[in-house]
């Protein structure tokens, strides 16, 4: 009898576990995206723009980046002396476009 009531209680848990949240649900459809269009060459691989913005960079220690995949916009952060550091990054281009912070 106390089988049959762990059972449903077992798959319950089981299916909660493997449940995503919304936002990480998007985070992975984005990466998707930049995949397909890096493979066929919308958008310039992101290893490729990193190594055009890291050695301009000096002292500063990189944290990562986003993407807005409707600008085709990539985002490097950086950190130096306690200060954030944004560029923004044409992903087609690999052109700098904007930067902010120190």
């Amino acid at each position: 009898m106390m089988m049959k009531s762990f059972v449903p209680l077992l798959i319950a848990g089981v299916s909660a576990a493997t449940l995503v949240s919304p936002a990480e649900a998007q985070r992975r459809d984005e990466h998707r995206e930049v995949f397909d269009a890096m493979r066929s060459g919308k958008l310039l691989p992101v290893r490729e723009i990193e190594n055009r913005v890291l050695p301009s960079m000096h002292g500063a220690q990189y944290l990562g980046f986003d993407f807005d995949s409707g600008a085709g916009i990539f985002t490097l952060k950086f950190l130096r002396n306690g200060n954030v550091i944004w560029v923004e990054v044409d992903g087609h281009s690999g052109q700098i476009i904007g930067r902010s912070g120190r």
